[in-house]
């Protein structure tokens, strides 16, 4: 199978389908938030606040390149700004294939919990509209490199068993 990048904003569901496709594949999952936090010893919002982007983005780097060298087989799920830094994207896209689960500003929004707006730094405090107002501006600014993947799937008007359906090619969406 080889190594299997989800790419996609904060919130449009690339831990939740990263866990079922490598259960599914019978592969480790692995989230590069939660590789970061174990890392460093603190939350992604701390490392952020207290370290700065820059930094955070340099341990980002520095897992994204464990997660490629340290497994043949895999599926990743990548923070919404990796693949944006650097040449991550073409990092990901030599090492394996990516996914790009797209999704509205509207659709994440109502998908993200309390808790989800609260542990994500760029989110807090903003209201319902800002929220959204934000996201669409930053998701215009991301689209162009997240494009870059190997596929994209609309994923708005898909359940998560049509999305994983998808990226397992079973009635997949043509690759580009």
């Amino acid at each position: 199978m080889g190594l299997l990048f989800l790419v996609g904003y904060m919130g449009c569901g690339k831990s939740t389908l990263g866990r079922r496709l490598a259960r599914r594949l019978g592969v480790p999952f692995l989230d590069t938030d939660t590789l970061i936090e174990a890392r460093e010893g603190a939350s992604v919002s701390d490392l952020f606040r207290y370290e700065g982007e820059a930094h955070f983005r340099e341990v980002e780097r520095a897992v994204l390149e464990e997660a490629i060298v340290g497994n043949e087989s895999a599926v990743v799920s990548t923070g919404g700004g990796l693949p944006v830094w650097r040449d991550n994207m073409e990092r990901m896209n030599a090492a394996g294939r990516t996914i790009y689960l797209r999704r509205s500003a509207e659709n994440i929004a109502g998908r993200l919990s309390p808790y989800g707006r609260r542990k994500r730094p760029r989110l807090q405090g903003l209201n319902d509209e800002e929220l959204v107002a934000f996201m669409t501006r930053d998701m215009a600014e991301r689209d162009p490199f997240y494009g870059r993947a190997t596929l994209v799937i609309e994923c708005d008007r898909l359940s998560d068993d049509e999305i994983v359906a998808r990226i397992l090619g079973d009635g997949a969406e043509p690759e580009k």
